[in-house]
């Protein structure tokens, strides 16, 4: 009786066991299969990552600057849009939205926004009168019009045109360039130019490199050389 019971049990447990085993494999199988998933889901979002890296090192500098300047002025844009549909003036809207503190940031921010930094050298002191002429101008749409239709293509010079000689100024112009020019030399009168040399100080110096390593020199050193030197000028030194 023992052994018959030993018989049936022995294929239940073998079942048993290749039930588990089957039930394993298919349990590492599952794993494996969430690996292999999770594995090319890193692997795309490093490659869209990428892709992304090298979009914004080909982009400008400036670019989320000039992003952010685009979105605020989409934003002035709507907000136009819906003043003008409610009948209302944007100005009016924007400073009813301003607040004393940020008008009070405004204002200096404008007061410092063109500061004069006096003179550096020659290429900024041109490059600023560049500048302010430049923003002096006022293109004359009419004379241009007129232009276009006395010189026709020829108002478009190339490589092959003559351009000395053919335009003559206008009077307006002319006048504009002397107040110009007048007003320059006025400016230039109230600034009063500094000697560079001191026509009373005693001459030390055998030419200009001299007297600049002898100002260093002083700067450096004249106040433990000043008593030797008073006893020299008297007649007095040891």
């Amino acid at each position: 009786g023992s052994s018959g019971s030993e018989d049936e049990a022995r294929p239940e447990a073998a079942a048993a066991a290749a039930a588990a085993a089957a039930q394993k494999r298919e349990e590492r199988l599952r794993k494996f299969r969430e690996l292999h998933m999770k594995r090319n889901e890193a692997r795309k979002l490093n490659h869209q990552e990428v892709v992304e890296e090298d979009k914004r090192m080909k982009l400008p500098a400036n670019w989320e600057a000039k992003k952010a300047r685009l979105e605020w002025q989409l934003q002035v844009e709507e907000k136009k849009k819906e003043c003008a549909a409610r009948g209302e003036d944007y100005e009016r809207v924007k400073l009813l939205e301003i607040s004393a503190e940020e008008a009070e940031r405004w204002e200096r921010k404008k007061k410092k926004k063109n500061p004069d930094l006096g003179f550096s050298d020659y290429a900024a002191a041109q490059l600023r009168q560049y500048q302010r002429l430049t923003r002096q101008i006022k293109p004359d749409l009419e004379q241009y019009e007129q232009m276009k239709e006395q010189y026709g293509e020829a108002l478009y010079p190339t490589s092959n045109s003559l351009i000395h000689g053919s335009h003559v100024p206008s009077k307006e112009g002319i006048d504009r360039m002397v107040a110009d020019l007048e007003k320059q030399i006025e400016k230039r009168e109230k600034y009063s130019r500094r000697r560079p040399y001191n026509d009373d100080a005693d001459i030390d110096y055998i030419n200009e490199r001299n007297a600049k390593f002898n100002k260093k020199a002083e700067r450096f050193y004249g106040k433990y050389t000043a008593e030797i030197k008073q006893n020299l000028e008297r007649g007095t030194a040891v």
